[in-house]
C-alpha cells in the first residue's frame, strides 16, 4: 500500500467570477505525481474539482492529512483572498465569498496536527503567501510544526498570475516535477521545486514564497537519473579523495589504438581497463561532476597526459558515494 497520498483540487466554476486554468492545472499535478519517470507508483492521487462547499473542501483535507503517510501533499487551485482585519488568508469553493471560505489558518492546523511523517501544501491562488506568515491576528499560520514545507504561488497581498489561461506558478511546477528540478540522481525535492521555479523568473516576475520547517528535503518525485547510480558509486574507486587529480595519459582515450586507422595514434595505446574509466570520466564530466585540468577537452587531457579533478558539486556525490548514501 502506497504510503504517500495526495489531494489536489482545482475549481473553476465559483457563483460569481468563474476561473477557467484550474481544473486543467489540478489535472496536470495529479498526473505527474501519481507515477515516477520510470512510470513506477508515486503518489496515490485523489483529484477533486469544482467542489461547491467549505466544510465539504475541509473534509476532504482532513482525510488528506489523516493516518500516518509518509508524506501527505495539498494541492490547490482557484479563487482565493485576505481578510483586512485580520490578514488572515482563505481559499474559496465554489460557493463564492463570503460563505464558501477555508481559511489558510485552519488548514495549517490541520496539517500541523496530523501524523504524516511530512507535509506539502502547494497553493496556486490570491494572497496564498498569507499562510505560514506572521502577523495573522489571532490564528496560528505562522506557526509551521516539523515537517511541514509550504510553497505558493505568491506573496500574501498579491494575486496569483495567468499566462495563456493557465497558472503561472502551475505551469513551472509541473516543468520542475517533470524532471526540471532533479538533481542528479533524479529525485525532485520541495526545494529543488522552489529553486527552478525561482531561476525560471525575471526580478519583474511574480515570485513564490518557500517556508519549510524540515531536517532533510523529502524526494516528491524520482526521474531517470542522468547517469545509473552504480557510476556514481564509483567515484571514491577512481578518485582518493574529494580533493585528489586523477592522472590520465593516451591510454585512456579508446581512439588511441591500432584498430583505428583514422588518426595518428601514439604509446601506450588504449587499454580495456583504462577506456572503460575513461567512459564514466566522460559521462561525469557530462553532468559537471568531474572537469579536465589543463584542457579544454577530457580527450586532450588524456592525449597529453595531464589529470582530471572533482568539481565542487562531485566532490558531494563522491562524499555521499564514501559514505554509503547512493
Amino acid at each position: 500500500m502506497q504510503s504517500r497520498k495526495a489531494l489536489v483540487v482545482g475549481i473553476n466554476e465559483y457563483a460569481s467570477s468563474p476561473l477557467y486554468g484550474c481544473v486543467a492545472d489540478a489535472n496536470a499535478v495529479a498526473e505527474v505525481l501519481a507515477k515516477n519517470g520510470d512510470g513506477s507508483p508515486d503518489f496515490s492521487v485523489r483529484v477533486e474539482t469544482n467542489v461547491q462547499h467549505a466544510y465539504v473542501l475541509r473534509q476532504m483535507v482532513e482525510e488528506c492529512f489523516s493516518g500516518e503517510p509518509e508524506i501527505a501533499l495539498l494541492y490547490f487551485a482557484g479563487h482565493g483572498g485576505r481578510c483586512d482585519a485580520t490578514k488572515n488568508g482563505f481559499i474559496l469553493s465554489g460557493q463564492g465569498d463570503p460563505m464558501g471560505r477555508l481559511s489558510l489558518d485552519e488548514i495549517l492546523t490541520i496539517a500541523n496536527d496530523s501524523r504524516a511523517r511530512n507535509r506539502v501544501i502547494l497553493l496556486d491562488s490570491c494572497n496564498s503567501g498569507c499562510m505560514g506568515a506572521p502577523g495573522v491576528l489571532g490564528g496560528t499560520s505562522s506557526l509551521l510544526g516539523e515537517g511541514l514545507t509550504i510553497l505558493s504561488a505568491c506573496c500574501s497581498s498579491e494575486c496569483a498570475e495567468e499566462y495563456d489561461g493557465r497558472g503561472t506558478f502551475t505551469s513551472l511546477l509541473v516543468d520542475a516535477l517533470n524532471g526540471g528540478a532533479a538533481d542528479v540522481m533524479g529525485h525532485v525535492t520541495p526545494g529543488g521545486v522552489y529553486a527552478f521555479i525561482d531561476k525560471a523568473l525575471g526580478p519583474w516576475d511574480q515570485r513564490p514564497v518557500f517556508r519549510t520547517n524540515v531536517k532533510s528535503f523529502i524526494s516528491l518525485r524520482k526521474v531517470v537519473s542522468q547517469v545509473p547510480d552504480y557510476v556514481l558509486r564509483q567515484l571514491p574507486s577512481l578518485f582518493d579523495a574529494p580533493g585528489a587529480q586523477l592522472p590520465l595519459d593516451p591510454s585512456f582515450e579508446p581512439t588511441n589504438s591500432p584498430d583505428w586507422e583514422e588518426h595518428q595514434i601514439v604509446e601506450p595505446y588504449a587499454t580495456k581497463d583504462n577506456t572503460e574509466k575513461f567512459k564514466i570520466l566522460q559521462q561525469l564530466e557530462g553532468i559537471g561532476l568531474v572537469r579536465p585540468v589543463g584542457a579544454e577537452h577530457m580527450y586532450f587531457a588524456a592525449m597529453e597526459s595531464r589529470s582530471c579533478e572533482l568539481t565542487a558539486l562531485g566532490k558531494q556525490y563522491w562524499r555521499l558515494a564514501a559514505t554509503d548514501k547512493i
